[in-house]
């Protein structure tokens, strides 16, 4: 075989595999495209922020609560809540965490232009909330945010796709929540918060309320409850000192 030849072909599978490689990338930013329009797969959306949620969860939902001391003062507060923003808990724990896409902008977005007495225009106005990176460039969890989140179990992966439903940003308490979406293995809520409380001590807050999906998830329940309890303990122990942080 001529030396041409075999150059040739071994252009011709390097551009296949080029296309293949970018058909799947362009594939996988469509479908994290369409997740912005897909309804959430529960209706108890905020439930996480109810403090009767362990007596009465939404009706055929298991819910749950975690925590664990992570230091103490106004250093540690911040530092651990930082982390928790930049979807810190879930990287901690072992998950991936990908596609993470912002809500699809919307006339209510617009805020307007600033003027300064005179009439003229110096700029848009500020909104209330802009949207805040961690250093990797990766959306900060804000409200709409949706990302796929890659759980590994025995090798294979579990794709489970989120949206975030609310922030929370108040004196002492930082984190967010998000809502499972279509594709989840299962259907519910899960909260992360960090608290700065009145004895100096910081903690982490896990809350929860969760269903299989689907009847295939629902008869392989306690196989289900097993990850998640051990998701819980990886979760509390991503922001510990103990790991650096």
């Amino acid at each position: 075989m001529a030396p041409s030849t075999v150059a040739e072909r071994e252009r011709g599978r390097s551009r296949d595999t080029g296309a293949s490689a970018g058909a799947g990338a362009s594939s996988a930013a469509d479908a994290a495209l369409r997740l912005r329009d897909e309804p959430l797969s529960y209706a108890a959306v905020g439930a996480t922020q109810a403090p009767d949620l362990l007596y009465f969860p939404p009706k055929g939902y298991r819910p749950v609560e975690r925590q664990a001391r992570i230091g103490s003062g106004t250093a540690r507060f911040e530092v651990a809540s930082a982390k928790l923003m930049a979807w810190g808990v879930q990287r901690g724990a072992g998950i991936d965490v990908g596609e993470v896409l912002l809500p699809a902008p919307t006339s209510a977005d617009y805020v307007g232009i600033r003027y300064d007495e005179f009439g003229t225009p110096l700029g848009p106005k500020r909104a209330a909330h802009e949207q805040e990176y961690a250093p990797d460039g990766t959306p900060l969890a804000s409200p709409g945010a949706t990302a796929v989140l890659t759980i590994r179990l025995l090798g294979l992966p579990f794709k489970a796709p989120v949206r975030v439903v609310y922030q929370v940003d108040e004196r002492g308490r930082r984190g967010f929540a998000y809502g499972t979406l279509p594709g989840h293995p299962v259907s519910g809520e899960e909260s992360f918060v960090v608290e700065h409380r009145a004895d100096d001590s910081v903690w982490v807050v896990v809350r929860a309320f969760s269903r299989g999906s689907t009847w295939f998830y629902r008869l392989g329940a306690p196989f289900v409850r097993a990850v998640q309890t051990r998701s819980l303990k990886r979760y509390l122990s991503a922001l510990s000192p103990a790991r650096g942080l």
